[in-house]
């Protein structure tokens, strides 16, 4: 150590350094601050994430590239706590020659996450022949001239290749700008564009903040203005750093990148733990640091005691996920049996139908007269076996959402009419009085005729079957914004314990098969899918058993339904 030094040392009257980085030299807390919640913070989030997706090509560069910060931010503390001029050169050299490296780490970076595939060979070889120079001569009088003994300031004189550095940091943020830029654009998924703005936006911020802070303490160190307080506002580009992680943990938590699942309880109590072990740095009476400490524990307790708890209820949300995506497959499987099930036995029908059909036209003789009822009563079963099969396939078609529609306007009055005009004869011949009553009205409705048709004839058929007495009354009525439409009848009634399951698939009242030996409980499920379609509702009312039934659909009105169609085309 020179005379020079020797004087300079005794004249300022520094403080020694301990443990590296803890003085009296460190004149403002700001900069602990500014240093060791960054580096604590980035440590325990990239940590975390290395493994939790240790595979991962991009969480080890990123890991790497933290590191690398880490040790920049603890060797820029060593320069403002240490009084020994050499262990400032030295860790200025280490400045020199990270701080390139961060740059490009985060270029890297960011062609693995937004790409999800590692950057060609060309361009690593850019990245390593644009670093080289900085790694050869960083630790030489190129990078370092030498110890500023001017001033009291404990600062070393930046050479060439320290400026060089900074030419090269603008490159690479200048590379990474146009490459997101043309992600961006390229882009097509609502969801990758908006990732990748929040990446860009939190790397830029950093970068272009970590830049600031260098470059106003490098070039503004002597300005008149400035002078030695370029390097204290300098610190403040190092909040660029929280701001990037707060952005990546943000987009962790959104968009469940790296399989982090708990990541967000975890992000907020490390924050909070961070935020309030750092108030030691800045409390300077023991009450005080009693205090904060007591706090502290405490934040770790409770925040365990979270993060445990959030994992736990996790873990129960991923497990009736996967039991829903179990039973919807195996729902949809049973659909699909069913459908098929269903067109072969349906065939077979069809065949059997035709065959009495054909025989009791006489095209293969005429048939001996006691056989006759039993082809009659072939023919009716097959009919009978056709439309139950026919049943069950429109329910399960209109309760998934696959039967087609044919919307249009109708007249639900004549629909009706028709209907109820072509089930008279099932009445009459179970000894049933059938009324209609229509009330004056518009009745036009936007609909399908036959699906709708095919509805309303399965309410009344329910109601024939299951009445043994008395009559079924059915009423149409028109309201100010919808058509109502009742099916009563003085049936076995609905007991209150069968009403919720009589709308869903195989869905029938206890004693129904005792009534009804035909009963599939599909029939109300596609009423029930068709009247939904339609934007209407269907619902059933019963005193009890014995007591009748009511059933009651309501179908919006035409101009109720252009008015929604109009105003959703609209929005």
């Amino acid at each position: 150590m020179t005379n020079e030094v020797v004087n300079l040392i005794s004249a300022c009257n520094w403080d020694s350094v301990r443990f590296l980085f803890i003085s009296n030299n460190v004149f403002d807390p700001l900069i602990y601050y500014s240093h060791l919640f960054p580096l604590v913070a980035s440590l325990i989030l990239v940590t975390f994430l290395y493994f939790k997706s240790s595979k991962n090509l991009a969480t080890k560069i990123l890991l790497v590239t933290t590191i690398l910060l880490d040790i920049w931010l603890f060797n820029d503390l060593i320069i403002w706590a240490t009084d020994k001029p050499a262990l400032t050169m030295y860790a200025w050299s280490i400045l020199v020659l990270l701080e390139p490296m961060i740059y490009a780490g985060l270029l890297h970076f960011l062609y693995l996450f937004i790409d999800e595939k590692d950057i060609s060979f060309t361009k690593k070889l850019i990245i390593f022949l644009l670093l080289t120079p900085t790694v050869i001569f960083a630790s030489t009088k190129l990078a370092i001239l030498g110890y500023d003994i001017s001033n009291c300031d404990r600062d070393a004189v930046e050479g060439p290749m320290a400026y060089y550095g900074y030419f090269i940091e603008i490159i690479f943020i200048l590379w990474i700008l146009s490459f997101v830029i043309k992600s961006y654009v390229q882009r097509r998924d609502k969801n990758e564009k908006q990732k990748i703005l929040l990446i860009t936006l939190g790397s830029i911020g950093f970068l272009i903040a970590f830049s600031f802070g260098n470059v106003i303490g490098s070039l503004f160190n002597t300005n008149s203005v400035l002078g030695d307080y370029s390097w204290t506002i300098g610190q403040y580009g190092i909040f660029g750093v929280p701001v990037f992680l707060a952005f990546l943990a943000y987009i962790i938590v959104k968009y469940k990148t790296f399989n982090a699942k708990v990541f967000g309880a975890q992000v907020l109590i490390g924050a909070l733990v961070v935020f309030i072990g750092s108030e030691f740095f800045f409390v300077r009476t023991v009450t005080n640091r009693i205090l904060t400490g007591i706090t502290f524990v405490l934040v770790m307790v409770f925040g365990y005691l979270l993060i445990k708890s959030v994992k736990k209820e996790i873990e129960q949300r991923e497990k009736i996920e996967k039991l829903a995506g179990e039973l919807k497959t195996a729902n949809e499987g049973q659909v699909s049996l069913m459908h098929f099930m269903n067109h072969q036995i349906k065939g077979r029908f069809g065949n059997a139908k035709n065959i009495f059909a054909e025989l009791m036209t006489g095209d293969y003789g005429v048939m001996p007269a006691d056989t006759v009822p039993l082809l009659e009563k072939g023919l009716e079963e097959t009919d009978t076996g056709i439309n139950y099969v026919q049943g069950i396939l429109k329910g399960a078609s209109a309760e998934s959402g696959t039967l087609p529609y044919d919307m249009k306007p109708l007249d639900m009055k004549l629909l009706v009419e028709d209907v109820v005009s072509k089930q008279k004869e099932h009445t009459d011949k179970k000894g049933l009085v059938l009324n209609l009553e229509i009330t004056p009205g518009d009745y036009n409705i936007i609909g399908d005729t036959t699906q709708l048709g095919e509805a309303v004839r399965n309410l009344i058929d329910n109601s024939i079957n299951y009445t043994e007495h008395g009559g079924i009354t059915i009423t149409l009525s028109c309201h100010d914004k919808n058509i109502k439409l009742t099916v009563k009848d003085t049936g076995i009634g609905i007991a209150p314990e069968d009403r919720d399951r009589l709308f869903k698939a195989g869905g029938r009242g206890v004693e129904s098969l005792k009534i009804n030996i035909n009963a599939t409980g599909y029939g109300l499920v596609f009423v029930k899918g068709v009247v939904e379609a339609h934007k209407g509702k269907v619902w059933v009312e019963s005193p009890g058993r014995g007591r009748g039934s009511t059933f009651i659909i309501e179908l919006p009105h035409l101009a109720i339904s252009l008015q929604e169609q109009y105003t959703f085309s609209t929005f």
